[in-house]
């Protein structure tokens, strides 16, 4: 059998070896975990000096953008802005008040520089408005806008194609006529014993041909030769910008009043929509009418000459009757002498025949067509005609007498249907 103390001699050894192999791991371990922390407080070191480089670079920069006044809120760095100028201080009112008549002379004269241009947009814009009820009424008979815009717009064309050819004709014979017979009227007042009695008190046949042989004449004649061209290209365009303008605002008349109406509150915008539609039907039913008073003119005016034999010149002066009708007041006038003076180159007879018609037919339409025909398209006194014709015409001479009529019949309108009815609710 073996000893007991042999067994713990034995068993002591091993013991120590386990426990210094722990201990040793133990250290080892703990060794790397010291080096892992030396590491990262190494690496956080690294990032803080980093963020710290990054934040110096910031404040730089802020710095830098502070200084740039441009690109910074006027609040940043500036202090808070300070209550608004009180509208009682006079220095305020009186900058104010002058830049206010400052802009609006301005825009004054930049009214009258336009003055022909607005003219023109104006004219355009009413004779539009003029034919779109003859554009709906192609409308309701199955055409499409577009298609009947161009429709409306072709016959407008020919009607005033077909004046031109109607009207140069006699326009060049006349002036045919006056040159082949004015030897004749000359010899006639040479053989006038009362006219070289006051040739011999006045000389004023020698005066004449003093005139007549002045080296500046011919001047004179060039330059008014180069008005007239002047005029009647000036014409000419203004005739070709009033179709196409007429032609755009024909056909966008639609749009353009849709964006009208939106401009105004959505509470009142059907009450303004109808306003304006009626607005619109009245003028377009005053041009529709007037058209028809001068058309019943001029084919009376036909008739009248082809009976009293000025064949000739049948068509010519009917269409100018036609064309002087539409203006208000004295457009009657106008036609009649124009009638009268081209009869008497055909007679003297002729010539009060038709002064004689002239009158007579004026008092037939002023009291018998032109009301029947009017009443349904505006109803205005006859006292605010007479006032807006005179009104019109002296503001924008024949444009405003030809356009008093019928913006007096919408202002009516709209007192009516505002101004009165709001009186009567208040």
């Amino acid at each position: 059998m073996t000893p007991s103390g042999d067994d713990t001699s034995t068993a002591t050894p091993d013991k120590d070896l386990a426990d210094a192999t722990r201990e040793a791991k133990s250290a080892a371990a703990e060794a790397q975990a010291a080096a892992d922390k030396s590491k990262q407080s190494a690496t956080d070191a690294a990032d803080e000096a980093a963020a710290a480089a990054a934040q110096a670079d910031d404040k730089d920069t802020n710095f830098a953008d502070e200084l740039l006044i441009e690109e910074r809120h006027p609040s940043v760095g500036m202090g808070t802005p300070g209550p608004p100028l009180r509208r009682g201080n006079p220095f305020t009112f009186g900058f104010f008040a002058a830049l206010g008549v400052l802009v609006a002379l301005g825009l004054w004269n930049a009214a009258g520089q336009a003055r022909s241009v607005l003219i023109l947009l104006l004219v355009s814009m009413f004779i539009a408005v003029g034919l779109n009820p003859l554009v709906e009424w192609f409308m309701r008979r199955g055409l499409k806008r577009g298609l009947s815009v161009g429709v409306v717009f072709l016959l407008m064309i020919l009607a005033v194609a077909g004046v031109a050819v109607a009207i140069v004709p006699v326009v060049s014979d006349q002036i045919n006529s006056l040159i082949k017979n004015a030897p004749e009227w000359l010899d006639l007042l040479t053989k006038s014993k009362t006219l070289n009695e006051l040739d011999n008190k006045y000389h004023f046949i020698q005066k004449a041909q003093d005139y007549i042989q002045d080296p500046a004449l011919a001047q004179r004649a060039f330059g008014g030769i180069l008005g007239v061209g002047k005029v009647v290209a000036g014409a000419l365009f203004n005739t070709f910008t009033i179709l196409v303008l007429t032609l755009y605002f024909l056909a966008s008349l639609p749009s353009v009043k849709r964006a009208a109406y939106s401009l105004v509150p959505n509470t009142r915008r059907t009450r303004v929509s109808i306003l304006g539609d009626e607005v619109l039907g009245r003028v377009g039913g005053y041009v529709s009418g007037q058209f028809l008073v001068a058309l019943t003119a001029g084919v009376m005016m036909f008739i009248f000459l082809e009976i009293v034999g000025l064949r000739e010149y049948a068509v010519a002066l009917a269409i100018v009757v036609m064309f002087c009708d539409f203006i208000p007041m004295v457009g009657g006038l106008i036609g009649v002498v124009v009638v009268s003076l081209i009869g008497f180159t055909g007679g003297v007879g002729i010539g009060i025949a038709c002064l004689i018609y002239g009158v007579i037919y004026q008092q037939v339409e002023n009291y018998f067509v032109a009301p029947r025909i009017m009443r349904r398209a505006v109803d205005i006194p006859g006292a605010v005609t007479v006032i807006a014709a005179l009104l019109g015409g002296a503001l924008l001479g024949v444009v405003g007498a030809l356009l008093a009529i019928p913006s007096a019949a919408a202002i009516l309108l709209i007192i009516r249907e505002v101004w009165v009815r709001k009186a009567d609710a208040s």
